[in-house]
Parts: C-alpha cells; structure tokens; sequence
C-alpha cells in the first residue's frame, strides 16, 4: 500500500485553506480560492503532491456549508476522495471557541482525517444526496418558504390593522368576504399611511399566494415523476399525509435505505431527547435535539395535527400520553411525530425497493448498513 495524501480544508465563500500531510509527515499550509479556476488550481496541486510522494490515495475532508457539495463532486471526479463533515457533530473545546483560526480549523479537520486514514476511526460525515436529490429539494424548500413568506405577510396586515384601531373584522378571518373588506379599507377606510401600506402588503400576499400555487403545480408534478410517484402516492395514504408533506419528507431523507433502524430514523429527524448522563445519573433525558431537517419536524407536526382530528387511533395513542402528563401535551405531540416519521421511513423505503426510487450514490463516509424494517402493521399498532 502506498503512502496518503491526508487534506483538512476550511472552505469559504472566497478563499479556502488547506492543511496537507503524507501520512504522518508535518503538514503544510495551502491557500487558494472557490472560484472554478482557484478549484482547479488546488486539485492540480493535489495530484502534483500526489505524484510526487508516489502516494496511492488523496483523501480530503471538509465541513458542510453554505457552498453545497460542488466541491464534493469536482474532487471525486479528479479520483479525491472527498467526506463532508458535520459541524453539528464535531467536538470543540471552549478553548478552542475562543481561539478560532482558519489555519487552526483546518488542522482540526486533518487530525479528524488523520484519525479516520490511520486508525479507522469513524469520521462525523454527513450523507451527500445526488444531483438529481438536490434538485428537487430546491424546488420542494421554495415551496415552503412562499407559504412561510405568505404568513408573515397575514401578520404584518394583522398587527397593521390592530394598530389602526380595527380590531373586529366583519367577516372570517381570510375569507373572500375579508378579503373584499381589507380592499375596501386600502382605498380608503384607513388613514392615508396606514391604506398605503395595507395596500402594499395586499398586493405582496397577493403575488405570495400565486406563487405558492404555481410551486403547487409543480411539486405536483415531480410527484408524478417516475422515481417518486410510488413513494409519494404510498405516503398519502397514511391518514394526514399529503402530497407535500410526502415530497418534503422524501426529497430531504433521500435513500431511505440508508438508516438501519428507527432509532437513527428518530435521531437524524432531532425527535430524540438529549442525554444528560454521567456518573450516579444514568436515567436524565432533556429536550429532543432539534438536529437534522426542520423542514422535516414542521410538516410532520403539521400531519399530526391532521391525525388527531382523522384518525381514532392517532387520537387514542395521543390521549394515553396526555394523560400521563395533562401539563405537558407539547410532549406527546412530539411522541407522534417521532412515530409518524419512522411510519413514514417504514413504508416509504418499502416503497422505493419496489417502485425502483431513489438509490444511495455511496456520498457517505462511511455508508451505513442497509435497513431491515419490521411489518407497517405492526408499526402502526406500536407506541410511541
């Protein structure tokens, strides 16, 4: 076996910093830029190194950020071997936080490769969907922030006319009858300052609106598309899924095959409760973790709520945890959203082995083991 070419790379938006080792030789410090040819530039430089040291193997790590994977696939194309790092994952010590350097980040990140080349520790990588993947996860997280800007904009009007003094609307709230009313005001009925800017703030809700209906018949119709359209039809059948809930859920999880059990389902949603438990304190749980997609925990709130009101048996797993805990319902909302979301794993990788869905693209580092689910029935007559 050849000598290894070990990288711990701090990335920006301009400029990137390199640290690079051949096995367990001193490191040197390589500046360079993000733009296509400052890319360019580095891997040439790599490969050059490379041959010089008659190493066998390029292997760089870098932390997941704002720049995407672009930088992932340009260095598999040129045979780098390439793992984005959590951050979220990796360990800092509050001397570190107070001492932080570019220089110092992308050391930490070589011992981190270092670790992973020359002792096999496990590296804290997150999975690297394919093109197609995040493509279609463009189109399904505009979707949701037009209708997150959509009901910013029902604020803004609400507080507007509270402060105006219209605190009884004449008709339901967003109706067309309130609608016709909120026009009504902007020509007229308020003071001229306040009928402006209700005026404006109509007209925004106004072209939210028709953008989230566009987006609508978009999603729509990547619902359709062939590597979706089992899944997705599949989700919707559980009761308070629809068909963005569905889409959100399969384009943020991506190869559910990936997860080995319900567990790491659970975890990677952030539905699991932190741990606090260290010498005579061995049964301490916080709040859940918060990690992974937000997006994700929002629409699976979202459909609990549905379930509630359309499912007896959502409804009777909900009503034993609050009573449990009648001050705490927060918590077995949370409880079914774990439930759902692993419901969902469940029959969604079902699903995308039978309809030919999504496949892993092997962007993870390590890859996890494959998945082995237990019967959809027997998942949904367990608890939480």
């Amino acid at each position: 076996m050849g000598e290894c070419i070990m990288v711990g790379c701090d990335l920006h938006d301009k400029s990137m910093l390199l640290r690079v080792a051949v096995d367990r030789g001193e490191p040197v410090t390589r500046r360079g830029g993000t733009t296509a040819a400052g890319r360019q530039a580095v891997i040439a430089d790599l490969g050059a190194r490379a041959a010089q040291a008659g190493a066998s193997r390029v292997v760089l790590a870098y932390e997941a950020c704002g720049f995407g994977f672009r930088w992932h696939d340009e260095l598999r194309a040129a045979g780098i071997e390439c793992c984005v790092l959590a951050p979220s994952k990796m360990e800092r010590s509050p001397h570190r936080r107070k001492r932080k350097t570019d220089e110092q980040d992308a050391q930490a990140l070589l011992d981190l490769v270092r670790s992973h080349v020359l002792a096999g520790v496990p590296l804290p990588a997150v999975w690297v969907p394919d093109l197609q993947t995040r493509d279609d996860r463009e189109l399904v997280r505009q979707r949701l922030l037009m209708a997150e800007e959509a009901s910013r904009a029902k604020v803004r009007i609400h507080w507007l006319l509270l402060r105006s003094g219209q605190e009884s609307p004449p008709a339901e709230v967003w109706s067309l009858a309130y609608y016709r009313w909120l026009r009504k005001l902007a020509k007229g009925g308020l003071p001229a300052g306040a009928a402006a800017a209700l005026g404006s703030l109509l007209r925004q809700l106004c072209g939210l609106e028709k953008e989230v209906a566009r987006l609508d018949r978009q999603v729509k119709a990547l619902s359709q598309e062939p590597r979706y359209a089992h899944p997705a039809a599949v989700l919707q059948e559980e009761k308070g899924v629809g068909r963005l809930t569905a889409m959100v859920f399969l384009t943020e999880l991506g190869e559910l095959g990936r997860f080995a059990n319900r567990q790491q389902v659970g975890s990677y949603l952030g539905l699991t409760p932190a741990s606090f438990e260290s010498g005579q304190a061995d049964d301490r749980k916080g709040h859940i973790t918060h990690q992974g997609p937000s997006r994700v925990r929002k629409v699976l709130c979202q459909a609990v709520w549905s379930r509630l009101r359309v499912a007896p048996q959502e409804r009777a797993a909900y009503d034993r945890l609050v009573r449990r805990n009648p001050k705490q319902k927060k918590i077995a909302v949370v409880a079914r959203m774990r439930s759902l979301g692993v419901l969902l794993w469940h029959v969604g990788l079902a699903a995308q082995r039978a309809g030919g869905g999504l496949r892993e693209e092997g962007g993870r580092c390590p890859l996890s083991p494959r998945a082995k689910p237990r019967g959809v029935g027997e998942l949904r007559a367990a608890g939480p």
